[in-house]
Parts: structure tokens; C-alpha cells; sequence
């Protein structure tokens, strides 16, 4: 995940004087493109992206889900975000997920069953120790 990182700091709104954070990830802004998927996404989400000098490049405040599912989608426009609730489909394969606690991984294989009861997926992980 070398190249322009950026901080992708999720948070949930409304509990305590500031909100809790949700995940916070460095990721390469290359990989993260226009479509970031959130696993176990929060009812409400505030989302900020820094890039690597820490200033603000995209944000939104009231995110909101409105269908269940394990999978939301996180859509860069500009200096925007939005959220999407789906499904992943085979065009998400090869895209950033970000888990509850800020792992961000590369979605590699996505099921689900018709009814959406059930589903398989794979997520690989790389690190690297930078000294």
C-alpha cells in the first residue's frame, strides 16, 4: 500500500461530547479511488479524509444507513463523501474495505446468497513495518 496515503478517520456521531470512533485507517489514496467499502458500517457515520500533512481533502458529517446489510459503500466526489448501502458485486472485487477498528483490507471474493441470508468473503492483508 505504498504511494499518497491518506487517513480515513470514520466516527459514530452523537454518543458522548464528540462522538466514538468507528475505524481509522492510513490507506493509499490510489487503491481507495471513488469507492471504499465499510464492513459492519454504523447506523450513522461522519466520515474525514486528511492527506499525509493532515489537511482535510474530502468530509461529510451525517452519513446515514438505510438498508441492513454487512457491506456499505463510501463514495468519494471531490472534497465529498456520500454512503451507499449494497451489496459488493464483481466490479468491488480488488477495492479497500475498512473494518470496525481501522484494518483495511483488499476485498478478494464476495457471495451471497439470493435471499442475502447468508454470504462468503475473503479480505487479503498486507503491512509493512516503515522505520
Amino acid at each position: 500500500m505504498a504511494g499518497r496515503l491518506e487517513t480515513w478517520d470514520l466516527w459514530l456521531p452523537g454518543p458522548g461530547a464528540t462522538g466514538l470512533p468507528f475505524a481509522r485507517s492510513r490507506i493509499n489514496a490510489d487503491e481507495a479511488g471513488d469507492r471504499v467499502l465499510v464492513h459492519a458500517a454504523p447506523q450513522r457515520l461522519q466520515v474525514v479524509v486528511t492527506d499525509a500533512a493532515g489537511v482535510v481533502v474530502a468530509r461529510s458529517d451525517r452519513l446515514e444507513r438505510h438498508q441492513p446489510g454487512p457491506m456499505s459503500f463510501l463514495l468519494r466526489h471531490g472534497a465529498t463523501i456520500t454512503l451507499e448501502d449494497g451489496w459488493p458485486t464483481p466490479s468491488d472485487i480488488g477495492r479497500v474495505v475498512l473494518l470496525p477498528g481501522g484494518e483495511a483490507g483488499i476485498l478478494k471474493s464476495w457471495w451471497n446468497a439470493d435471499d442475502r441470508k447468508e454470504w462468503r468473503w475473503q479480505v487479503e492483508f498486507y503491512n509493512q513495518i516503515r522505520s
